[in-house]
């Protein structure tokens, strides 16, 4: 098989579809080759998916594979480099609301296809998906603990769909407005990656009109897309149809712009998002999520529709008008029954406590006084170290117990008395 030239210096070879768990114990700075004619979108899940990435999870060389795999694509699409060295933005991975992150850094993968209107392409929409996955699910898994996770749908679908995008944007009209592509890192130990970047973003927030977020988009076969964050601004409910009237999915649209994903990371830096889903399945976070089981037309239709959805967007020559506090994260990462407190966490690291990228309105969290930029570090008599910790003790508490909360606000420690919501109840 002719092996092509690797576009990101510093990396060797190995060959690619190798299933050997030994390519890096016998080099770890060595990663499977591939070739120009796996371009196609279903190429890309396999490469990411193949065992020899042992499952991508965050700061291994599996995940350096992955990313650099992901460099070379862009770079092959004629994409500027677009992170603080080169394509990459390395950023640290250690997490105290986060006890399963390792220590070490991770990289989100970023490139621009600069927009066409000087008026304009100062201004940014936003493409991205998260490229890590569980590795040998020693933490998340739902499946066999030390086997390889290889996250075929999620997420090395959305990778495929947003280098599928960026093919379809290159090749066609430049739009206005800037596309920015990124692939994050960190996404399953809690946002990281996108948490991260919208602290210390390679273009300015301020500048940036949108994000669609693709998380697990492999599995369409003739079925329904899911769009989340419809809510988030007016200005969707016009795009979101005009977009598909030359795809024809199926679609189902859901309001809100807080999810378990890296849209949120935006969502609560008032951008408005989209999410797109084609939903869970039995092989999610389980070592059998592998890409034969990938839907190959579906995921193409997915990444057209994201291609025109982001090119009406930039083309617009007003902003889209934000909606926020649409919906909200939900604390234990599910919804149904039980306390309810009503906060979104921010998942950048902190020494000690849950930051807060935002408080539902009308919660009692917000009854309570809590504001993002708040650190929650006690429930009642319970010290709230880690998101986990504040996750269990909520789930130690019923709707209608009376607490006192303890947060830190500017350097100081307030207490605050609240009555826990019921969750079936939340607006």
């Amino acid at each position: 098989m002719k092996r092509s030239r690797c576009l990101v210096l510093g990396l060797g070879f190995a060959a690619f579809g190798s299933t050997s768990a030994d390519v890096f114990a016998q080099s770890p700075d060595r990663c499977p080759a591939f070739t120009e004619a796996q371009g196609a979108p279903i190429e890309t899940v396999r490469y990411l998916a193949d065992d020899a990435l042992q499952g991508r999870f965050s700061g291994t060389p599996g995940e350096r594979c992955a990313g650099s795999y992901i460099a070379a694509r862009f770079e092959s699409l004629g994409l500027e480099p677009a992170g603080t060295d080169g394509y990459f933005q390395s950023l640290p991975l250690a997490s105290a609301a986060t006890p399963h992150a390792p220590a070490g850094t991770g990289r989100n993968v970023l490139a621009l296809l600069p927009g066409s209107d000087p008026a304009l392409r100062s201004s940014v929409v936003i493409i991205g998906a998260h490229y890590d996955h569980l590795g040998l699910g020693d933490f998340a898994s739902t499946g066999e603990a030390g086997q390889i996770h290889n996250g075929a749908d999620d997420n090395a679908s959305g990778v495929a769909a947003i280098l599928e995008a960026a093919r379809t944007l290159t090749g066609g009209p430049r739009p206005s407005r800037s596309i920015l592509f990124i692939a994050f890192t960190g996404e399953e130990l809690g946002l990281i990656g996108s948490s991260y970047y919208t602290k210390n973003p390679t273009l300015p927030l301020s500048e940036t009109v949108a994000m669609v977020n693709l998380d697990m988009v492999g599995r369409l076969e003739g079925g329904t897309l899911i769009v989340y964050g419809t809510g988030t601004a007016p200005e969707w409910e016009q795009l979101i149809p005009s977009a598909n009237e030359d795809v024809g999915i199926d679609l189902v649209f859901e309001a809100s712009g807080y999810g378990p994903s890296d849209h949120t990371s935006f969502y609560s830096s008032d951008i408005p998002v989209l999410h797109l889903f084609t939903n869970v399945h039995a092989d999610y976070h389980k070592d059998t999520d592998d890409w034969e089981k990938i839907d190959p037309e579906g995921l193409v239709q997915v990444a057209r529709f994201t291609a025109g959805i982001a090119s009406l967007v930039a083309n617009r020559r007003t902003q889209l008008t934000l909606i926020p506090g649409v919906g909200e994260r939900a604390e234990t990462g599910s919804t149904g029954y039980g306390a309810w407190l009503g906060t979104v966490p921010d998942f950048t690291p902190v020494e000690h406590g849950v930051l807060l990228a935002g408080v539902t309105a009308g919660s009692p969290g917000e009854a309570a006084g809590l504001v993002k930029g708040d650190v929650l570090i006690g429930i009642g008599d319970a010290d709230v170290a880690t998101l986990q910790d504040f996750t269990d003790i909520l789930r130690l508490h019923k709707p209608g117990d009376e607490v006192v909360l303890r947060f830190v606000r500017d350097g100081e420690t307030h207490e605050a008395p609240t009555r826990l919501g019921d969750r079936a109840d939340r607006p």
